[in-house]
C-alpha cells in the first residue's frame, strides 16, 4: 500500500457518525459493487500508526522492539502505543506499579512533550496526559 495514498473518512463530516461502506470497484475492469460491507477498524489508523501495529505485531508484542523501531524511550513507544489503542476504541491498561514512583510523573512529562515535539501526538492529547 503506498504510505502517501489518500485516506477516506472514517466518520460523517456532518452527524460525526461512522461512514458505511456502500460501494466497492475494480480500477482494472470498471466493475462495481453496492452494498453494506462491514469495515476494517485498523484502516482507518494512519499509515505510520499501522506500521507501528506491524511492527509490534510482528515482534509478538515485544515493546523494546517497537522503541528501537521508533527511535524513542521506552515510555514514549509506550504512550504511542496506548494512543494506537485508544483511536482503536481500547483502553489502555495501566503498566504493573505505575504512579508509585514519585520520579515517574516528571518523566512521563517529559515523554509527553518529547512526543508532542516529534508529532506523534497533538496538543490536546499532550493536554489531557498532563493534567
Amino acid at each position: 500500500m503506498n504510505p502517501r495514498a489518500k485516506q477516506a473518512p472514517r466518520n460523517c463530516p456532518v452527524c460525526g457518525e461512522i461512514l458505511a461502506l456502500t460501494r466497492l470497484s475494480c480500477d482494472e475492469c470498471g466493475t462495481e459493487l453496492g452494498g453494506h460491507f462491514p469495515t476494517c477498524d485498523y484502516c482507518s489508523l494512519e499509515a505510520d500508526d499501522r506500521e507501528t501495529l506491524r511492527v509490534f505485531l510482528s515482534s509478538r508484542g515485544n515493546m523494546k522492539e517497537l522503541e528501537r523501531h521508533l527511535g524513542v524511550s521506552y515510555p514514549t513507544a509506550r504512550a504511542r502505543f496506548d494512543t494506537i489503542l485508544t483511536r482503536l476504541g481500547f483502553e489502555a491498561a495501566p503498566e504493573e506499579g505505575e504512579g508509585n514512583s514519585e520520579k515517574e510523573p516528571a518523566a512521563s512529562s517529559l515523554d509527553v512533550l518529547d512526543s508532542l515535539a516529534k508529532g506523534d501526538i497533538g496538543v490536546e492529547e499532550a493536554l489531557k496526559r498532563l493534567s
